[in-house]
């Protein structure tokens, strides 16, 4: 589709007044240009949508197959946007205004149990090849401090504290939060930066100018498709088939600390959640987790 003018200044809008990342900015354009796409086929223009083609789109996206999720997410696209083109007087009525989502279906994240993360890091620990420190260094960090995969490819040396084992990370919106790491972790960290980091950045001199922390095989920055590739190779590597992927660890160092008994607005705070609902829905992971444990250990459980 080509460029609209209102579209244009929505998806600058929220670029440089609200700050939105590159991921949820191009989220909104796609859904906005999926819309647009559906009224301008009907015959629509932008000031003539209604509840009722409101209501025609939304049903002709659920007869294609999207999920809840994929609904909901629609919705509050074209919520925001159209408040956007009502505030500048773009259009002179906001039909998105009484509108409202479909209940969520509710998908507890996966985790990884201790034994699972303390075997992963004992194996890919054993390993030889230029990588290993690097991937190490990946799986500490992820673990121990729950960033997500698009704040650790944009990790900086110079946002590293190592000596309180702290880093500085600039979440969605360019929020900053501080993040605590472990001891295991600081040592994986330095013996990395020491010992590998360098030989891979030398590799070009174009790579030589950034100061990421982690880079690939070339010495170039990392991207989130390469850190995705980067997890599934260490499960080809170490042989722990547990399914890797960024957000699994995210998932399995919020669970880990409610377990230990940490505060849910700790742990909010630490993985960057702005509301405290957001980071609810890992009190249901570990209830469940415990009703496992408790299935598999208590000899009468498995009675029926």
């Amino acid at each position: 589709m080509n460029n609209i003018k209102e579209i244009d200044e929505f998806l600058e809008f929220l670029k440089y007044v609200l700050n939105y990342s590159e991921n949820t900015i191009s989220s909104y354009e796609r859904d906005i240009n999926i819309f647009y796409k559906y009224i301008f086929s009907e015959g629509y223009d932008v000031g003539d949508v209604d509840l009722t083609i409101i209501r025609s789109f939304l049903n002709k996206e659920i007869e294609r197959g999207i999920s809840k999720k994929t609904c909901c997410r629609y919705i509050a696209a074209l919520k925001h946007f159209y408040s956007f083109l009502f505030e500048n007087k773009i259009i002179k009525n906001n039909p998105f205004a009484f509108v409202h989502s479909p209940k969520k279906e509710i998908r507890y994240p996966h985790f990884l149990y201790l034994e699972q993360v303390e075997n992963l890091l004992d194996k890919n620990s054993k390993r030889t090849d230029e990588l290993a420190l690097r991937d190490q260094c990946i799986l500490e960090l992820l673990y121990s401090s729950g960033v997500r995969a698009s704040e650790l490819i944009n990790i900086k040396l110079s946002d590293i504290d190592l000596r309180n084992r702290t880093i500085t990370i600039f979440g969605k919106g360019r929020k900053e939060r501080l993040v605590p790491f472990s001891k295991s972790c600081q040592l994986t960290i330095k013996d990395y930066v020491s010992n590998s980091r360098d030989k891979l950045v030398n590799k070009s001199i174009e790579a030589s100018t950034h100061d990421y922390l982690f880079v690939n095989s070339n010495g170039m920055k990392l991207t989130t498709r390469g850190l995705e590739y980067i997890l599934k190779e260490i499960e080809t590597k170490t042989g722990c088939n547990y399914g890797l992927y960024p957000h699994l660890l995210r998932h399995t160092f919020a669970t880990h600390l409610l377990e230990g008994g940490a505060d849910l607005r700790v742990i909010q705070e630490l993985l960057g959640h702005e509301s405290l609902d957001t980071t609810q829905i890992y009190t249901h992971v570990s209830e469940e987790a415990m009703k496992n444990q408790f299935e598999t250990a208590h000899p009468r459980a498995k009675k029926k």
